[in-house]
Order: structure tokens, then C-alpha cells, then sequence
């Protein structure tokens, strides 16, 4: 059975009413489809975005006939993958049809995974540097005077140092020419492939070069996997972290890639007061993305890596929610991958 055999279209007539007055009907109008179930709702939905229509009140789909024949190309239909206003991608509501950018996957297979330590009041981060003070600027009982009855806002104030919680340094945090936040490229922070290199419980706080030799790094951000997240919040997470050697960055640099996290302190060793793996990554413009949590939770590889900071000018670090997108197939088959090499070994 060849592909064209499982292509679809439906014909039906459709009377559109518009929000500003007016109106349309069509009959007969042909549609490429995921699929013959196709509901009236979702048809009607690429009826209005095939056509580009603006400011559609109701539309109303009649007489409707699902034919077996190849698609045609209809426009912002099949594939097209748009965001509906209730947050879901087009295609997936009834008939599951994929969208673009997710390997052909439904968004229902895709995972979140946060990699971001909560920021509570008077933590900390680093030693020596102070904890954020978190507070109201406007309280919900104050709001009440400026607002109709019943209607009641709360406006928080938070004062911190930009290194709290998961944060990103862009190169103006170590060299005072390079990209602040406002300046930092989008790309080289959102929606990355990523990688997780995996060096946890090696009882080694330095990560070498060698460590990181089998993995194809360039343009992918690349993660390192220390397990130090696990003392977050105790005196012992302070003291003693995994961070890169000057060797290591060095590769990662001649290797383009495009951002290096950790799961840890700092990536530096805080008792070298040169901090090569910052002024190397940092001067090649590779963002840093330090205290990550979680990475255990990701496959070794296929995943989209998210870190995005505001833009805000004349910073170089502040905190970021970071996250990992994946797809669950996908985990599954690096899951299998990672336990034939463990029976292999």
C-alpha cells in the first residue's frame, strides 16, 4: 500500500459569519485531513486558517464527504502545526495530527522537565552572597481601594543578587565588552539540542577533557551531570563541587558548542582564582548555565533544552527557569540504548 493510499480529504459546504458583519459560503470545498474521523470543529478550524480568514464569528460545516485521495498541499493544514488559543496544537484535538518541529510526534508524547531550583525567600545560592528578600509592593488588601468591588491584585517586590538560584552568565558577566542579557543572541539559549554527559559518583571533582571525548558537542547544549544538585540547600553544596578543567573547556570551545550547563556550584574551581572555564567559554560567547537540578531525570540525548533570561541591559547573569523538552518515545529508546550498554559492559 503506497502513502497516497492513506491520504484523505474531505469535500463539504461551509457558511461563515464574521464578527464585523458579513458572510461567506462555499460548497463543495476540498481539504487535505489527517484523517476521515475528523470532527466537524477541527475541519471548520483548517477551513478558516487555509483561507486566512479574519475575525470569523461561527462557522458552520455541512454536507461533508471523506474522500480517499492524496493530499494536495492545502494551506495550514496538514503539518502546519499552529497554535490554537487554548494552547494545543492545531490537528491534535480529534484526529491527533502532528506538528511541525516535534519529529512528527503529538504533543501529548512530549515531556517537560524542570531544571530549575525554586527561589524562596532568603536562600542561598552561593556562600557569602546574600539571599533574595521577597515581599509585597502592593498587597491584595491595598488593591481593594483602587479596583471595583470584588477585584483585587497582588503586586510582589524581590531584591536580589543576579547570581540566585539556576541562573545564565552571558559573556559581559567576565568581560566588560562582551553580550549583556539584552544583547545575548535568543538562539544561543532556547531550543537547543541537548546532550547530558553523565559524571556523577566518579569520585573526581574535576571534569576532564577525557570525560568528554565520546560525545559529538557541537552546536548542542551540553550538560554536565555531577549529581552535586543533591546537596542544594546544605552547607555541604558549597564546598567541594565538580567544575570543567581549563582542558575540557578548551575542547568544548574548539568544538562549537553552544552552551554549557552544571549541576553544581560553580563551573569553575572556586579556589582558582583565574576561573578558566568561565573566560574561555564566556570569551567564545558560549553561555553558562550553573546550579541545574535534575538531570538525571533526561535521556542521554534528544531532548530541546530551554534557559532564557530577561533582557535586561547591563547584566550579564540572572536567573533563568530552565527546562528540557523530550519525547517520550524517544526516552524510551535512549533508556534502551543506555541498558544494552550497561549489559554490555
Amino acid at each position: 500500500m503506497s502513502e497516497n493510499d492513506e491520504q484523505w480529504r474531505v469535500r463539504f459546504d461551509a457558511e461563515v459569519t464574521f464578527g464585523n458583519g458579513g458572510g461567506l459560503q462555499t460548497q463543495g470545498f476540498m481539504l487535505d485531513v489527517p484523517g476521515p474521523e475528523i470532527g466537524d470543529g477541527e475541519l471548520a478550524e483548517l477551513f478558516v486558517r487555509h483561507l486566512g480568514l479574519l475575525m470569523v464569528d461561527k462557522v458552520h460545516v455541512s454536507g461533508r464527504e471523506a474522500v480517499r485521495e492524496p493530499h494536495k498541499g492545502s494551506r495550514g493544514t496538514i503539518g502546519e502545526g499552529r497554535r490554537t488559543a487554548d494552547g494545543t496544537e492545531s490537528g491534535a484535538h480529534e484526529a491527533g495530527a502532528a506538528s511541525v518541529g516535534d519529529g512528527g510526534r503529538r504533543r501529548a508524547d512530549r515531556r517537560t522537565v524542570d531544571l530549575s531550583h525554586t527561589i524562596r525567600h532568603g536562600m542561598t545560592t552561593y556562600p557569602g552572597l546574600p539571599g533574595p528578600e521577597i515581599g509585597e509592593h502592593l498587597t491584595r488588601d491595598a488593591s481593594r481601594d483602587h479596583y471595583a468591588p470584588g477585584i483585587e491584585f497582588a503586586i510582589g517586590r524581590i531584591t536580589m543578587v543576579s547570581n540566585t538560584g539556576t541562573y545564565l552568565d552571558s559573556p559581559f558577566h567576565r568581560f566588560s565588552g562582551g553580550h549583556d542579557l539584552a544583547g545575548q543572541p535568543i538562539g544561543t539559549f532556547a531550543d537547543l539540542d541537548g546532550l547530558v554527559v553523565r559524571v556523577h559518583d566518579t569520585g573526581q571533582r574535576a571534569v576532564d577533557r577525557a570525560a568528554l571525548l565520546p560525545y559529538e558537542v557541537t552546536g548542542r547544549a551540553v550538560l554536565i551531570h555531577t549529581g552535586w544538585d543533591r546537596h542544594w540547600g546544605t552547607e555541604r553544596y558549597g564546598h567541594g563541587h565538580p567544575y570543567l578543567t581549563a582542558d575540557a573547556v578548551a575542547w568544548l570551545v574548539d568544538q562549537g558548542a553552544a552552551l554549557v550547563g552544571i549541576d553544581s556550584l560553580n563551573i569553575d574551581d572556586t579556589d582558582d582564582g583565574t576561573r578558566p572555564a568561565h573566560t574561555g567559554l564566556l570569551a567564545a560567547g558560549i553561555p553558562v548555565v550553573e546550579h541545574l537540578r535534575g538531570l538525571e531525570q533526561l535521556p542521554p540525548q534528544g531532548f530541546r533544552f530551554h534557559a532564557a533570561p530577561p533582557a535586561v541591559e547591563g547584566m550579564g547573569t540572572f536567573p533563568v527557569r530552565a527546562y528540557a523538552l523530550l519525547d517520550e518515545a524517544d526516552d524510551a529508546d535512549d533508556a534502551d540504548e543506555a541498558d544494552e550498554a550497561d549489559d554490555a559492559g
